[in-house]
């Protein structure tokens, strides 16, 4: 398919700049679209008060300072550039910026950049960063408030299969197939562990994201974003229990290892696996 910029230098920096532009709204989504849910929630169940009948959204209120109420202005919201000029601080009262707003910022400029250096910036470029950040801000939401919305994932499952019905990244055939056992192999976990134990173990929203990965990638990806995802939770959930930092019985959100899993697994499964199989049979 015709590339708008080939891979290279030149797509780096233009991937690393819409990317970082991109990583800002980011940080929006990530704390806004949660809030905005309850709201709707609020609303649908008639226990909304005045304050949550407020315009509320993407764009509205303008951002703030949490603490003295300041509006930040264009040049106080420049990507990375701005929190280091401020020295992470509010210009008016000192306030500390959480660095995680820059963190966000400059983890989707990296990746922004290695996919337009590595892919270049046509229609399998573009679709992997519209990936990248989706999986970025899913897994931030799902750290805050162990929640996958749908207003991500389904439209991801389905831009997945819409750029498979042209063979961007797989076959048809290979992302229904995807789609499909993504969700019923985690659907299936949760019923088995539900009946086993008589709690939940994971949300709804892990099965529709590790649909929507097998929706983009064909179930061919999902042995493996399954095997990373599980070894990466194990692994984290043994350290924080060692460092104290988590007890046995508190949940911990799964869709963060789905999300860097699948992100993996769409992008070198193949590589992976191949390697995989060559150390087995030689």
């Amino acid at each position: 398919m015709a590339l708008l910029v080939e891979p290279g230098l030149f797509a780096l920096v233009v991937g690393l700049f819409f990317a970082l532009m991109v990583g800002s709204f980011l940080n929006v989504v990530i704390l806004r679209l949660p809030v905005m849910m309850e709201r709707e929630w609020l609303a649908d169940t008639g226990q909304a008060t005045e304050e949550h009948q407020e315009r509320f959204n993407l764009a509205v209120p303008a951002s703030r300072c949490n603490k003295c109420g300041h509006q930040i202005r264009w040049f106080e919201n420049i990507p990375v550039i701005s929190f280091l000029v401020l020295k992470g601080c509010c210009s008016q009262c000192g306030t500390r910026i959480s660095a995680r707003y820059p963190s966000i910022e400059a983890l989707s400029g990296l990746l922004g950049a290695f996919i337009g250096w590595q892919y270049g910036l046509g229609v399998e470029g573009i679709a992997l960063l519209l990936l990248t950040w989706s999986l970025i801000a899913l897994t931030f939401i799902d750290i805050d408030h162990q929640l996958l919305p749908d207003k991500i994932t389904l439209p991801l499952l389905w831009l997945g299969l819409l750029l498979n019905s042209q063979g961007v990244f797989t076959g048809l055939e290979n992302a229904v197939y995807g789609a499909a056992a993504g969700y019923l192999v985690l659907w299936s976990v949760f019923w088995a562990f539900k009946l086993l134990t008589g709690k939940e173990g994971m949300g709804y929203g892990d099965f529709k994201l590790l649909a929507a990965i097998g929706a983009w990638g064909g179930y061919q990806v999902l042995p493996l974003t399954i095997l990373l995802s599980s070894v990466v939770g194990v692994i984290l959930a043994f350290a924080l229990m060692a460092a104290k930092r988590h007890e046995a019985s508190n949940p911990l959100p799964f869709g963060p290892y789905l999300a860097i899993a699948g992100w993996i697994a769409i992008l070198w499964g193949e590589q992976i696996n191949a390697l995989y199989l060559g150390m087995v049979f030689g």
